[in-house]
Parts: C-alpha cells; structure tokens; sequence
C-alpha cells in the first residue's frame, strides 16, 4: 500500500517546489497538500493520511497549533516539522508534538528518507491503538528526585554544561528527548550524537533552560498512579546495562560512535516499560502479576495483552524522534537479537548480553522472569568465546564499583 504523506505551507512556491521535488515519488507516495492549518484539518476530516509535513510560520494557524490539533484528533499520525532556521522559538515551543524536524532548504534525499523511514517504523507495532498511544505521548515520566535536581541546577546562574549533563545522563526521559533535539536537522550537525554529555555541550544551557523550563516537557512520574511499578529499580537497571553494554563495546575495541550507541541503547532498552506503564497502568498491571505468577518473560506476556512488548514500544517512539539506527536496532531486539538481519558485533550485541548480565547482578523485578543471552545468536555473530570475558570484566566493575 501507498504511504499517504499531507504537506502543509502557506508559501505558494513551497508548494510547487515540494511537488515537483516529489513527484518521482508518486508510485510509492499518495500525497496531498494544503495552504494553511484549517485546509489540512479540512482535508484529514474527509481523509486519513500517514504523516504529517508542515511548516511552521503560517497565518491564522500555526504550525504549532496544527500539530497539537493533529496529536490531538489523530495520534497514528506521524509528525514531521519542515521550517526555516529563524524559527527556533516555535520549533522548541512544538517540541512536545512532533517527531521530527527538518530544516529549510531540505534537500529531496533526506525529506524522502526521513519521511520513509518514520512511516515504515509504524510496522513496528501491529495493534493500531498501540500506535496512537504512542503517537500521542508528549512527556516520559523522570525520577522526582533528578527532576527537583536538574531545575535546581538549570535555576542557579553557576550552572555548568558538566553539571547540567551530569544530571541528564542519569534520566531516561531526559536523555532521550535531549539527543531528539540535538540529532534533528534543524541544528544542522554534520554527525548524530549519542552522547548526552555531548548533547548538552551542543545545545547550551538556554537551550535545555527552554526546553526544561519554558515547554516542560520532563514530567514527573506519579508513583501513586502506578504503586505496583518501582521506577528506581528500573532506573538502576537501565542505567547498569548501559554501563554494561559501554564496557562490552569497549572491550571489543568498537569505535567511539558504537561505544556510546551501546550505552545510550543500554540506558533506554526498556523505556517501553515506562510508556506502557504509565499509559495503560491496570492493563500493565495485569500483565505484570501474569509474568509473576507462571513464571513467564514479562515481554512474552506483554505481546500476548498489548499484541507487541515494551521493546517494540520503545523502538518505535526513539525511531520516530529520530535516534541512529544502531539505538532503535538494539532497544527493538534486546530479548530477541536473532530477529535482526545483521550478524556482526553491533550495540544489539552489547545491549543483548549487558542486559542479562545486569539481572543475573541484581535480580529481577516483581512480575519478571531472568534475561537469557541468546547463544545461537552469539555463535551466529562469532563472539560466543567472548561472553565469559564480558562476564569477568562486568563483575570486576561491579566489585570496584567503577564509573568506566
């Protein structure tokens, strides 16, 4: 079936510009386009489209308020800004409502890839109300304590860029809308960054103070809302498999491009659990006292109650924001790395085995069973010899507590 891709500006030129652009696309795309926010809405009333393309400087409606309608009305969308580089301010204030930003002038090969391959990451998910779920989310939920912290620090003019990216690389939620907004087009980097460190040193502190402060877009976790559900203990998981999977990469010598991806990876591996969590508490509550109480993989579980598992989950949403391919990879098929087509060591690898490590370290949670490493996947990438060396080096960490 064809994608169908809606492109909204209110520049008459854009217009004929993106169609003649785009018109080697027309056997692959079913596209439409509009002049202005009410002639999308118009047109999506009488008509579903896949992703949503617009600017953001337009009369009467706004891109920002054409993209809250959008996740509003019709959350499977995927959405997609497309503006010039004087539009900073209105691209942070959209920051919670779209997935991606592009800048002006875009050349044809990166707007064709980028909208490709958001619209192929929906086939991550096979249930249609999963999807708009996760479309819809504007926030991830941040520990209390690291959110009290980080608007201490970004409130006190002695703040540093260390400082400050010492604190979000603590944070799930934090890091991964952070390395959203630096790997976006609109920054205009010549390379992706998986480093949170990195990021903040990129970004600047007025700019986390606008995304922090002004947009609000680090909620807190209400542990009442999900009693059942310890967001410590999945914090100090996460962030042990990243270490993990860092010494892993490490240890085999990888480049410091795939050291970092394993980490980040590592760090967010289960922020599905976060997202289904807190979006669909009784229904994940359920499925946690099944996993408990049979003895069962709690993504197992999950596939059964939600048609997919918190990694797929979790793919899909950093897929959408635009993180490399190597993190949405390793997050997507940490318990089932032999769906992946790749045979060679990647951040899959070091994320897979990091994540069995962690849980033979420090135990399960309530609801899970442990995290298995795949052998006949480390024989098919050549590495199973190297699984007892990765184990000696990860409790060699553990027992001198390093910050490797």
């Amino acid at each position: 079936m064809k994608s169908k891709i809606l492109f909204v500006d209110d520049e008459e030129n854009v217009i004929h510009g993106l169609k003649r652009m785009l018109r080697t696309m027309r056997h692959e795309w079913d596209m439409g386009f509009a002049m202005s926010g009410q002639g999308a809405l118009d047109i999506l009333d009488s008509e579903l489209y896949d992703v949503l393309v617009t600017d953001m400087r337009m009369p009467a409606m706004s891109g920002t308020q054409l993209l809250n309608e959008v996740m509003n009305r019709y959350p499977h969308m995927v959405r997609i800004v497309l503006s010039g580089n004087a539009d900073q301010e209105m691209i942070l204030k959209s920051v919670r409502s779209a997935h991606q930003y592009l800048s002006k002038p875009c050349s044809p090969e990166i707007l064709k890839s980028t909208v490709a391959r958001a619209h192929a990451l929906r086939g991550v998910l096979a249930d249609d109300s999963l999807k708009g779920l996760v479309s819809g989310i504007e926030t991830l939920p941040s520990l209390p304590s690291l959110y009290v912290e980080i608007m201490e620090a970004l409130q006190s003019p002695s703040s540093s860029l260390k400082e400050v990216g010492k604190i979000i690389s603590k944070d799930i939620g934090m890091t991964v809308k952070i390395l959203q907004m630096v790997n976006s087009a609109f920054f205009g980097l010549s390379r992706q960054v998986s480093d949170p460190f990195q990021a903040v040193n990129l970004l600047g502190v007025e700019t986390i103070k606008s995304l922090v402060l002004s947009i609000q877009i680090f909620s807190q976790f209400d542990q009442e809302t999900c009693p059942y559900f310890s967001l410590d203990r999945l914090w100090n998981h996460s962030m042990l498999t990243g270490a993990f999977a860092k010494l892993i990469a490490k240890e085999e010598d990888q480049e410091a491009s795939m050291v970092w991806d394993s980490y980040t990876a590592g760090m967010l591996h289960d922020l599905g659990k976060l997202l289904l969590s807190t979006n669909s508490s009784q229904q994940y509550q359920s499925s946690l006292s099944v996993a408990d109480n049979e003895a069962r993989s709690i993504w197992e579980v999950e596939q059964e109650m939600f048609g997919t598992s918190h990694a797929e989950v979790g793919a899909y949403l950093t897929g959408l924001w635009g993180l490399r391919d190597s993190v949405v990879e390793a997050i997507a098929y940490h318990h089932r790395p032999e769906r992946c087509v790749a045979r060679e060591f990647a951040p899959l690898t070091a994320v897979h085995v990091a994540d069995a490590l962690a849980h033979e370290d420090r135990g399960n949670q309530p609801g899970e069973t442990a995290s298995c490493v795949n052998s006949n996947y480390l024989a098919q990438v050549g590495v199973t010899e190297r699984l007892p060396v990765w184990r000696q080096r990860c409790t060699e960490f553990i027992s001198r507590g390093e910050d490797d």
